[in-house]
């Protein structure tokens, strides 16, 4: 709809279309707070490894060393760690983390959350300006850290505004107190020195985590978490979800993202063991190592993973091969015979053998990845959230899936779509004990984002005749053309994103003419690409060349779009854009 038509829309009473829920599958327990999440862990799972900690590399000659975490330890380390923050005096305060995932990492996050007070995760890219400014406005007491931020803390020791924070390393460090010592001190005074710690009261509905958002289009905002909004949302996904006990989950997704440290929650309160990759590099090398099999993740390295398993196959000149053996899983799927183990699997035993669940969440995924994987004999899902919801609001599972879709609304969540339009697009809005309470200390934005006690998600949505919701993107990103013709950018970067030799790109609107009417736009592209993939894909190797392969290929995809939808700029570049830590581009923060 025009600028125009949504403004007189605005006034009118809302419209609103209802989406389905899912409904459970499966028994789950539900927990009020953490800590009674982590009881039923203990309980449940006992000795069962909840962790592998990799504490040696291998090297020449010399296999790696791990170490095995139960649930039962898992358990005692809150404990441990607690009672020796309660005696540095972190009751009633708040407790900032900074780090890579690790098994610290969680155990601190944690030991305050079980009745000490609020845990604030920090995306660990933070330069050190803004290290100290989200600090200052999340009035955090403490720090805790891990090595590799060691300098930015020895700046901010200096700094007057962080001059009360005490810092604690989670690794041995010299001229800081350390995670290892003060719980080794904790457990030298034996067991009657937790019985204080372990009588914390705990309130689920109290405020509990500041969480920065990650967005793409602005400042951080911080949102506000309870335990019962993590909780329930844990509840309603594994309700729903195929993730059992003794799978094996690959961390990947960082902490500091809600999506991380309540999915990291959501696969221990499902009896999962977690390992840990050793890098962005190494995950098809550590999905071997540990055959991960369970993984979740964003769609940058999902579509990615894809296209190294198409480009090995079009390597070794079986394309054929593979395309005859889709052609005849897919035929004897449709009468009940699974074949595709025997038939691809020389291409999963590539990512461990073992693999058998993906989910994705953050961004919308590739329809052709989701159903390439679905091809390999792997069971792809999509979810959709976000933060401020603690974060899933719907999801595909096994028995419902639809290429594309992010699914049905999750147990006990109410969606909407406000104010479809003409083809049924409209703000998807969301309510349920997942939302969270509103932004720190912001009331503006807040009232912004909360109405009525919905949660205005300013994402545009659709839904099919069988409910299936739609992503067709971001509000603030939809191209308005002066002929009223609306242009969702994401339905095209998704087109543009399979050419093979594409590692990210960013559709946007221009004036057609420069100093012209800035509503009358054109199409135009920014475009990262791989140098090595273009030049072994299109013969590519000069700037000429690379230009003119990628300017054919813009060309094909634009002529299978209608005239409106079509790309008529390019911007090249081999510098990956600046992006979220889920791998959403920052689209306000793009130089063309």
């Amino acid at each position: 709809m025009s600028d125009k038509d949504f403004e007189e829309r605005k006034t009118e009473a809302p419209v609103r279309i209802p989406v389905p829920q899912l409904k459970p599958i499966r028994e789950v327990p539900r927990y009020k707070d953490i800590r009674e999440l982590l009881d039923g862990c203990r309980d449940r799972f006992g000795e069962d490894i909840a962790y592998i900690i990799k504490t040696k590399k291998a090297s020449k000659g010399s296999p790696a060393e791990y170490r095995n975490i139960s649930f039962i330890q898992l358990r005692k380390d809150v404990d441990l760690m607690g009672a020796a923050l309660m005696r540095l005096g972190m009751k009633d305060k708040r407790l900032a983390i900074i780090g890579k995932n690790r098994y610290e990492w969680m155990v601190g996050y944690y030991a305050q959350l079980c009745g000490l007070g609020i845990t604030v995760p920090l995306d660990k890219g933070l330069p050190v300006d803004e290290l100290e400014m989200s600090l200052v406005k999340a009035k955090a007491d403490a720090l805790l850290f891990d090595k590799d931020h060691l300098d930015l803390v020895e700046r901010l020791k200096t700094n007057e505004k962080c001059k009360d924070i005490l810092f604690i390393c989670m690794d041995e460090c010299e001229g800081f107190m350390s995670q290892p010592q003060i719980m080794a001190e904790e457990e030298a005074l034996g067991e009657e020195a937790l019985k204080d710690y372990r009588a914390l009261p705990v309130d689920g509905n109290a405020l509990a985590i500041i969480l920065f958002t990650s967005g793409t289009s602005g400042l951080a905002k911080a949102v506000e978490l309870t335990q019962y909004n993590i909780t329930h949302n844990i509840w309603s996904v594994l309700s729903v979800e195929d993730l059992r006990h003794g799978d094996i989950n690959m961390a990947f997704l960082p902490y500091h993202h809600t999506f991380g440290s309540t999915g990291q929650t959501m696969m221990s309160c499902a009896g999962m063991t977690t390992v840990f990759c050793d890098g962005l590099k190494a995950v098809q090398k550590n999905m071997v190592e540990y055959r991960v099999s369970v993984f979740i993740c964003v769609p940058l390295l999902i579509e990615a993973m894809y296209k190294r398993i198409i480009a090995e196959v079009e390597k070794q000149g079986k394309m054929k091969k593979f395309k005859f053996g889709l052609k005849l899983s897919r035929f004897l799927l449709f009468f009940g015979i699974d074949v595709r183990k025997k038939l691809f699997g020389e291409i999963m035993d590539k990512l461990g053998g073992n693999l058998r669940y993906i989910v994705s969440g953050a961004s919308p995924l590739d329809p052709e990845v989701a159903r390439g994987f679905t091809d390999l004999g792997v069971t792809l899902v999509q979810g959709y959230g976000m933060t401020e919801s603690a974060p899933v609001l719907s999801a595909e599972n096994e028995k419902h899936i639809r290429f594309g879709s992010i699914g049905m609304a999750i147990p006990e969540v109410d969606l909407m779509i406000e104010n479809p339009n003409e083809n049924g697009i409209g703000e998807l809005i969301a309510r349920g004990p997942n939302v969270m309470r509103g932004y720190y200390e912001n009331p503006e934005a807040t009232a912004e984002i909360l109405k009525d006690g919905w949660l205005y998600t300013g994402d545009l949505a659709s839904m099919d005749k069988d409910g299936y919701l739609t992503i067709r993107g971001r509000s603030k990103n939809v191209i308005v053309l002066k002929n009223g013709k609306n242009i969702y950018p994401e339905e095209v970067e998704t087109l543009i994103g399979r050419i093979p030799y594409v590692l990210e790109n960013m559709v946007f609107g221009e004036p057609r003419e420069v100093g012209g009417d800035a509503k009358d736009l054109v199409l135009s592209v920014k475009l990262v690409y791989d140098p090595d993939v273009i030049k072994e894909t299109r013969g590519a190797v000069t700037q000429e060349e690379i230009e003119a392969a990628i300017a054919e290929d813009i060309r094909d995809i634009s002529e299978s779009l209608p005239r409106y939808k079509q790309i008529h700029r390019r911007y090249i570049t081999t510098e990956p854009m600046e992006k979220t830590t889920t791998g959403k581009v920052k689209r306000y923060k793009q130089n063309i």
